[in-house]
């Protein structure tokens, strides 16, 4: 609505554009750092084979039957166990 009401929405919108009719592809190398990645109910369920695509050091991986996009909101009790789970390997 921001992009609408300033009249800014087509300049907003040219890399998304200029990136779709690129002749180049992304020569931007996978994320190497230890990654660890929680996976809610109502959210986007096919996230593994991107995430495995552009991360090549996932060392935690965690799937949750509750919860949203926005699980800190609605589930901040499972999402802070499991990010002291992952980060409590490094202790």
């Amino acid at each position: 609505m921001i992009y609408w009401l300033t009249n800014t929405a087509e300049s907003s919108s040219r890399l998304y554009y200029e990136n779709g009719h690129s002749a180049e592809e992304s020569s931007q190398a996978p994320n190497t750092a230890v990654t660890g990645l929680a996976v809610f109910g109502d959210d986007f369920k096919s996230i593994r084979p991107f995430a495995e695509r552009d991360n090549t050091n996932i060392v935690h991986w965690s799937e949750f039957e509750s919860g949203t996009h926005f699980a800190a909101m609605d589930q901040p009790q499972l999402l802070a166990e499991d990010i002291r789970s992952f980060f409590g390997r490094f202790r």
